[in-house]
């Protein structure tokens, strides 16, 4: 991107002063592999809700669906490989000012996450029974219990 900032790339407010990242709503990827769980992200300490695990995501770019958004960002923060996954169905959190929405893919192609930038501290596949031990970012452990029942 040429080193400018997307312009998706800020916080929106609700109207009870709540704080949600992504000026055209956020999108986070769900790669199952039923032999190894789910990839998760350990959130770098300086990020929205820092220190917690998460889905591989971030803000939506302009005109971006949330499929793309999701596959886009878990390439760029956790190295997905394109054609890895397999979107299978769509869990949307619609806040009026600002939704949020989680891409539950299968995996198709095994790989190991990596790495490739500064907001993650730690990726990891964790089975889907110990996902609810680890401290989560409070959306997502909001929303597990009825991802994890749909997987």
């Amino acid at each position: 991107m040429n080193g400018e900032r997307d312009p998706g790339d800020a916080f929106v407010e609700g109207p009870d002063g709540q704080r949600y990242w992504g000026r055209f709503g956020a999108a986070g990827l769900l790669a199952w592999d039923p032999a190894r769980g789910v990839l998760m992200q350990h959130r770098a300490v300086w990020s929205h809700f820092g220190g917690t695990w998460g889905l591989p995501g971030g803000a939506r770019h302009e005109g971006e669906s949330a499929v793309d958004a999701a596959l886009r960002e878990a390439g760029e923060e956790a190295g997905v490989p394109e054609g890895a996954v397999r979107p299978r169905w769509v869990s949307v959190l619609d806040r009026g000012v600002w939704t949020y929405t989680t891409v539950v893919a299968d995996v198709v192609v095994p790989f190991e996450p990596v790495i490739s930038d500064e907001e993650s501290l730690e990726l990891r596949w964790v089975p889907a029974g110990d996902v609810a031990g680890l401290p989560l970012h409070p959306g997502f452990a909001q929303s597990w219990p009825e991802l994890r029942a749909r997987l």
